[in-house]
């Protein structure tokens, strides 16, 4: 016997709902310490000591862009993370959502370089790709998702329309 169409839309639904949950859990903290923030803050030293190991653009990018303009990384990072939380768990915009996610770990991934290995540092970061990117490419907020309450709502023909 096959699972049904609802079983596989809840199991989304609780990959989206986990994924929100791993966002929040690193986005609010950082929401909520003010030291995280600023040219000084504590991204900047994560980000300066995470990243001695890479080189290339993107290393480029790390040290010319990202780490003379801390303040405004450490706010993109903290809202992004935060954002893409709430949309998932919500289950609200989830394709924007799991973008979002997937950019942001990525980055990660990539800032850590040489240290980035499966089997350490970078297994986290692989799994949050993972499952954001399961969250931006299938109907994840179809069920138990304010995605799947608009859907439904938009094929009802309203009131006006039925007389």
């Amino acid at each position: 016997m096959l699972p049904s169409a609802q079983t596989y839309g809840n199991w989304l639904a609780v990959i989206r709902i986990y994924t929100g949950i791993f966002w929040l859990t690193h986005g609010i903290p950082k929401l909520l310490t003010p030291q995280f923030f600023g040219d000084r803050g504590m991204m900047v030293g994560m980000v300066t000591q995470m990243s001695s190991g890479v080189s290339g653009p993107y290393g480029a990018f790390l040290h010319g862009i990202v780490l003379p303009h801390g303040a405004v990384f450490s706010v993109l990072v903290a809202c992004g993370e935060t954002l893409a939380g709430v949309s998932l768990l919500l289950g609200a915009l989830t394709t924007v959502g799991g973008v979002v996610g997937m950019f942001l770990a990525l980055n990660y991934f990539m800032m850590k370089g040489s240290y980035a290995h499966i089997t350490s540092l970078g297994g986290l970061d692989c799994a949050a790709i993972a499952l954001s990117f399961i969250s931006a490419i299938l109907p994840t907020g179809a069920v138990f998702g304010l995605d799947g309450l608009l859907r439904v709502s938009r094929r009802r023909p309203s009131a006006a329309g039925e007389a």
